[in-house]
């Protein structure tokens, strides 16, 4: 299998090689934020299918969307490969995406996890849950609104409101239950936070582990690679102390994050990009994206790995992720009223 190493071209140095070959017949340039090893299957799987050869650059979300708005009609970018729904909306929103028709991609990717104007499909999901210490927990928080109950003050870790994460969850509070609720629901959260928001979603079940804090929400996959393999700071003996709730059960279902990509506005192989775009759909690699990188795909009806199997059956929140998107704004205004850092 090709190494990452050899496929992985540094952002400054391979403009003018793609720019020359974007052309090129059996080629397909990617810009991707994903950062997985494990991701590499997908690439060289589609390869051995196709014939076609991936060219990559990654990098951080926002700067590849600006570099392809720089880049303007002369990007050599086909597709482009990010997470979060609100980074998605954000590409769509530059002009960095263009409309597309696909059969396979409107039958197979269901309608809320797609784009309303084709610019953008949703290929995995990782569900945003709440996770608590069971050996000082005995009624954990069923919903993310009873996060803000006064009864779990100082129990709380989350990110920061910079994060995606974050951002959309509050933006799908507020598409669920009105911007007026999910004020109230933010400002609840920041009175009960143990520690000021900081780290990643492996630093939030860190925080468990080392008594910070007794309740925390990370994104499934985090967790579910740690049931996998060893994670620093979250051995198995950790791990066992660990309990989790799918939220709003009753409700809405459990707030989904999700990662998907676009086709580029201007780009010079765009019958390879929607071939890409089928193949991310297809059972091969949406099993893999569970297999892989332990999330949840996007198609109905593809089987689970191990690991995510193990968390077990829920109802996830079916809300439209274009709206959900839209609201990311608001919720920033949110967040900076309620002094969520």
């Amino acid at each position: 299998m090709t190494t990452k190493t050899s496929v992985r071209f540094v952002l400054a140095a391979t403009a003018s090689v793609l720019a020359t070959n974007a052309l090129a017949e059996g080629e397909l340039n990617l810009y991707s934020s994903r950062h997985y090893d494990t991701d590499e299957r997908l690439y060289s799987d589609f390869t051995d299918l196709t014939g076609i050869t991936i060219n990559r650059i990654e990098g951080n979300a926002d700067e590849l969307i600006a570099r392809m708005e720089a880049e303007g009609a002369n990007s050599p970018a086909d597709v482009l490969l990010t997470v979060d729904t609100s980074r998605l909306e954000r590409a769509k929103n530059a002009g960095v995406l263009q409309s597309i028709e696909s059969d396979t991609l409107e039958t197979r990717v269901p309608a809320y996890l797609q784009d309303a104007d084709n610019q953008w499909f949703g290929f995995s999901q990782r569900a945003r849950i709440i996770f608590y210490d069971k050996t000082d927990v005995t009624n954990p928080p069923l919903d993310y609104v009873a996060l803000a109950d006064p009864a779990y003050e100082g129990l709380v870790c989350h990110r920061s409101s910079s994060n995606v994460y974050s951002q959309t969850l509050l933006s799908a509070v507020i598409e669920n239950h009105g911007v007026e609720a999910a004020t109230g629901w933010a400002e609840g959260v920041v009175n009960n936070f143990a520690r000021a928001p900081q780290g990643g979603d492996t630093d939030q079940l860190r925080g468990l582990v080392s008594g910070e804090c007794d309740i925390s929400i990370s994104n499934t996959y985090y967790f579910a690679r740690a049931l996998r393999k060893d994670v620093d700071g979250l051995d198995q003996e950790a791990m066992a102390n660990i309990g989790w709730i799918f939220p709003a059960q009753n409700a809405e279902g459990a707030h989904m994050n999700l990662s998907g990509g676009g086709v580029a506005a201007n780009a010079p192989n765009r019958d390879n990009a929607i071939k890409f775009m089928e193949y991310l759909a297809s059972d091969q690699a949406q099993q893999y994206f569970s297999a892989g990188n332990d999330e949840y795909p996007a198609v109905p009806g593809v089987g689970l790995s191990e690991s995510v199997a193990a968390l077990g059956i829920f109802r996830p929140d079916a809300v439209d992720l274009s709206a959900v998107a839209k609201n990311v704004p608001t919720a920033q205004q949110i967040f900076n009223q309620v002094g969520w850092e």
